[in-house]
């Protein structure tokens, strides 16, 4: 039996959750939550965890009604992600693991995704979706690695669904997300967006460029038409949001479908910030209804970033005979995927 705490701190979210041999126990969680029209700056959220990161340790033992004598191992993010948030978690974990005397294992922040969404839906083995703030990958396991099929070549789609969402001035509270797709949900008139898939790879810096032209008509000229001569078309806020999204979900779907057929999958997994939305898992579940497969999703409890899902892949690791000595437990914004080896899955 493996009972670990893990911290998660990797983007505007800090939380802490703890598993004993798959059951959940606590997972609490905060959101560092800026103004609209603005995003999270390293700095302000580093100062945001550092200020949340110990109460949630306290509230996490006592949701779990368990003493740190109880832990088996801590778990933190080691990246990727922002260095400066990723930073508090790592410290915090340090000391707590000298203080209490346990072992200490860094864990990828995407094999964090990719495990809590396994033990969630049950899925056996799946192509995996990830999409989120910073990432954006189809991947599928084989021999003890999770391959990356395809991902983006610029900015992740949740970059792109924020940094829109800040032009068009949405709140960012509960997400920025979050209120595209609500608003999104007010039109079915869809304007015609760039469709930028290459190979198994994506793109979406250009949709995002033109779309900020549509919603901002004057914040740049258009250099091959007079200014008076430009057509201006009014849009709403709710045809950009809903354009916006059936353009991205579409060309995910694409790439996941071409994935499914290369490996012969009949299961797709979706996992990240981005998996949350309903959209999103409509489409692919019509996608993968259309092949005989079935697609697993999980709600914005493991979806969004938390720090259950860094104490399951660790507890996973640990239960392995992974180890990790204490000059090993630094962080990195830069961590691939397929750089780790999946010690805990033979299949």
């Amino acid at each position: 039996m493996v009972c670990a705490l893990g911290i998660e701190g990797s983007a505007n979210k800090i939380g802490i959750g703890i598993i004993k041999d798959g059951e959940v126990l606590a997972n609490v969680r905060r959101t560092y939550i800026t103004p609209p029209g603005e995003g999270f700056l390293p700095k302000e959220t580093a100062k945001h965890h550092r200020e949340a990161i110990l109460g949630l340790v306290k509230a996490s033992l006592k949701e779990a009604q368990l003493k740190p004598v109880d832990l088996d191992v801590i778990c933190y993010t080691k990246g990727p992600g922002m260095a400066p948030p990723l930073l508090v978690g790592a410290i915090v974990a340090r000391t707590l693991s000298l203080l209490w005397e346990k072992p200490l294992l860094g864990v990828n922040h995407c094999i964090g995704h990719i495990e809590m969404g396994r033990l969630i839906t049950g899925a056996q083995n799946p192509i995996v979706l990830y999409v989120s703030g910073g990432n954006t990958q189809v991947i599928a396991y084989s021999n003890q690695r999770y391959r990356i099929f395809g991902e983006t070549i610029d900015i992740a789609v949740g970059n792109c669904l924020d940094r829109f969402a800040r032009i068009i001035k949405l709140s960012n509270d509960p997400s920025p997300g979050y209120n595209i797709e609500q608003l999104a949900k007010q039109s079915t008139r869809y304007i015609k967006l760039p469709y930028v898939v290459k190979g198994m790879d994506v793109s979406f810096s250009g949709i995002l460029s033109y779309i900020e032209d549509l919603a901002e008509p004057g914040r740049r000229q258009n250099k091959r038409k007079k200014q008076q001569e430009a057509e201006v078309i009014d849009y709403s806020q709710a045809d950009l949001c809903y354009s916006l999204q059936e353009t991205i979900f579409a060309m995910l779907v694409e790439i996941t479908e071409r994935a499914m057929a290369h490996c012969g999958s009949n299961e797709v997994l979706i996992v990240g910030g981005v998996g949350c939305n309903e959209r999103l898992q409509e489409m692919m579940r019509i996608m993968c209804e259309e092949r005989g497969g079935k697609l697993f999703a999980t709600d914005e409890r493991y979806c969004i970033d938390n720090g259950l899902m860094i104490a399951h892949a660790g507890a996973e690791m640990f239960r392995s005979g992974t180890k990790m000595p204490l000059e090993d437990a630094f962080v990195t914004q830069r961590f691939r995927t397929d750089e780790v080896l999946v010690s805990w899955r033979e299949d």
